[in-house]
C-alpha cells in the first residue's frame, strides 16, 4: 500500500472517531444513555443530583384511606418513558413470586428543572396508588420499567398497611421538625436513628423545610439519601414550609415526587393542605406559607378547615403545620396564623399542634402559666415546636412551654391507643428530653407530664457568644 492510500485510511478514521465521538457526546446530553450528564461526572454529589435507568427517590406516602391503599413515587432518566408497581402479599419466602404479582400501570411524567445554582437535571417522575389492600397487612412491592428479570428494577420492599378505622389496636408515628441544612450530614443520623430506636413505626410526619433551597436537585437528593429504604417502608406525610416556597411559589419538585391526598379545599392548594384518617385519628396538613403568602389560601383553608374539624368523628385530632401558633423566640409571632386558627383549635378540641420553623424546641399549653404541673385534668391543646436538622437558633422561655431546648437535634415518637396519646421526644443518641401522656375518656382529658429530670439545653451552654 503506498504512502498516499495509507495517509487517506488514517483521514478517514481520524473522521470517522471524531463523527463518532461527537455522536457519543450528544447521544449523552440528548438523555439517551445510562448517563446523562459526562461533563458533570467529576461533580462529587453526580449520583444525588442525575436519574439514570434504575429508579432512586423512591418514597411511599399516606392516602385518605391508608387501610386499603399507599402511594409510591420515583425517578428515573427521561430514556425510561413508563413505569411499573408489581405488588404481592409478603411471604416468608420468595414463594410469593409463584403466586398472584400484581401489576400497577404508573402514572409518568418528563420533567426537567434548574435551580440557580446547579446544572440542568432532567428526569422522569412516576407514581402510583396501589389499592385493594387488605387492612392491617404486609405487602412487598417493587417499581421499575416493567422488563424482565431484575434490571432497572427497585430491589422488594416491605409495607404494612393499616388497621381498619374501626380497629383499636395501637399505632405509632414519629414526627420530625425542620431536617433543612446538611441533611445528608447531619439530619441522616436522625432519621435513620429513630427508625432503628422505633422499627415498628407506622409512618412519618415532616413539619416543613425538609431542604433549604426549594428546586436543588442536590438538596432533595440529600434528603432521598438520608432516609434510604426508610422512605419506601414507612409511608411518609409531609407539609410545606417556608423553603419548599420562593416568592409565593412552591417547588415545582414537590408534586413530581410525592403523591399526597388532594381533598383540599382550591387547586392552588392542591397535595399541601389536606386531611387523612388514620384509624382513631384525624390529620391535618395545614400549608402555612400558602396561607401567609395568599388572601384566597388564607380564607379557604380557614373555612376548610371548619368544615373538617365540625364533622370530625375521630376521636384524636393532630393538625401539622410549618408556622408555629405559639412561637418560641420573640420576633417571630405569627400572630395572623394564631388569630385565624386557634378559635377553631379550641372550638374542636384539637389535641395536638406539630410544628417547625423556630428551629428549637419547646413543647406545652395555653393554660399552663408557668406552673409546670405534673398531672393537668383539662390541658386543652398540646403545642409542640421541634427542629431536627443542625440550624439551630435561641429561645425565650413562656409561660406555655412545659420544656423548651436549644441546640438540640430532635425526632418525636408518638404513639395513639384507643383512650391515650404518649409523646417522647429523643435526640438522635436515643435520650429522652422530653415526654408526656394526654388521656382522655369520656370527653374529658388528662395530661401527665414526664420530663426528664436532665437539665435545659441551651445554645449558649455550647457556643459562647462574642
Amino acid at each position: 500500500m503506498n504512502k498516499t492510500k495509507r495517509f487517506q485510511i488514517l483521514v478517514l478514521a481520524l473522521m470517522l472517531n471524531l463523527f463518532l465521538n461527537a455522536q457519543e457526546k450528544q447521544h449523552y446530553h440528548d438523555g439517551h444513555a445510562h448517563s446523562h450528564y459526562m461533563d458533570y461526572d467529576d461533580l462529587s454529589e453526580h449520583k444525588l443530583i442525575f436519574p439514570s435507568h434504575t429508579p432512586d427517590r423512591i418514597i411511599a406516602n399516606l392516602t385518605v384511606d391508608p387501610a386499603h391503599s399507599f402511594a409510591v413515587n420515583w425517578r428515573t432518566d427521561q430514556q425510561i418513558g413508563n413505569g411499573v408497581v408489581e405488588v404481592a402479599k409478603a411471604t416468608d419466602g420468595p414463594e410469593f413470586l409463584l403466586g398472584n404479582v400484581r401489576r400497577i400501570k404508573a402514572v409518568s411524567q418528563k420533567f426537567e428543572n434548574q435551580n440557580r445554582r446547579e446544572p440542568l437535571v432532567k428526569a422522569t417522575y412516576h407514581s402510583a396508588v396501589i389499592g385493594n389492600l387488605e387492612p392491617g397487612t404486609t405487602y412487598i412491592y417493587r417499581v421499575g420499567n416493567g422488563g424482565e428479570g431484575n434490571g432497572y428494577w427497585s430491589e422488594w420492599f416491605q409495607y404494612t398497611t393499616a388497621f381498619a378505622e374501626t380497629a383499636e389496636e395501637p399505632f405509632s408515628f414519629i414526627y420530625f421538625g425542620d431536617a433543612q441544612n446538611n441533611v445528608k450530614s447531619l439530619w441522616s443520623r436522625v432519621i435513620r436513628n429513630s427508625y432503628r430506636q422505633f422499627p415498628e413505626v407506622d409512618f412519618m410526619l415532616h413539619a416543613g423545610d425538609l431542604i433549604n433551597d426549594r428546586d436543588a436537585n442536590l438538596e432533595w437528593g440529600e434528603w432521598f439519601y438520608a432516609g434510604s429504604f426508610i422512605h419506601a417502608t414507612v409511608p411518609s406525610m409531609m407539609t410545606p414550609g417556608n423553603h419548599e416556597y420562593r416568592d409565593g411559589v412552591l417547588s415545582s419538585l414537590w408534586r413530581p415526587q410525592f403523591t399526597l391526598p388532594e381533598n383540599g379545599p382550591i387547586e392552588e392548594l392542591k397535595e399541601t393542605c389536606y386531611a387523612i384518617d388514620y384509624q382513631n385519628m384525624k390529620l391535618i396538613s395545614i400549608d402555612a406559607e400558602g396561607f401567609d403568602e395568599s388572601k384566597q389560601a388564607r380564607k379557604s383553608q380557614v373555612k376548610w378547615l371548619d368544615s373538617v374539624l365540625r364533622s370530625n368523628t375521630k376521636k384524636w385530632t393532630a393538625i401539622t403545620m410549618h408556622y408555629p401558633i405559639y412561637s418560641t423566640a420573640k420576633g417571630r409571632d405569627n400572630k395572623r396564623l394564631r388569630q385565624a386558627l386557634k378559635p377553631l383549635i379550641d372550638k374542636y378540641g384539637v389535641d395536638l399542634v406539630l410544628q417547625g420553623h423556630d428551629h428549637t424546641y419547646a413543647r406545652g399549653y395555653v393554660k399552663n402559666e408557668g406552673k409546670g404541673l405534673t398531672v393537668v385534668d383539662d390541658a386543652g391543646t398540646i403545642y409542640a415546636v421541634s427542629v431536627s436538622g443542625p440550624k439551630m437558633y435561641e429561645s425565650q422561655d413562656q409561660e406555655w412551654m412545659v420544656r423548651r431546648g436549644e441546640f438540640t437535634q430532635l425526632f418525636q415518637i408518638i404513639t395513639v391507643t384507643e383512650d391515650s396519646i404518649e409523646y417522647g421526644a429523643y435526640t438522635p443518641i436515643g435520650t429522652l428530653y422530653d415526654a408526656f401522656e394526654l388521656i382522655k375518656k369520656n370527653g374529658k382529658k388528662k395530661l401527665i407530664n414526664k420530663v426528664p429530670k436532665s437539665p435545659i439545653r441551651l445554645k449558649k451552654n455550647f457556643i459562647k457568644s462574642e
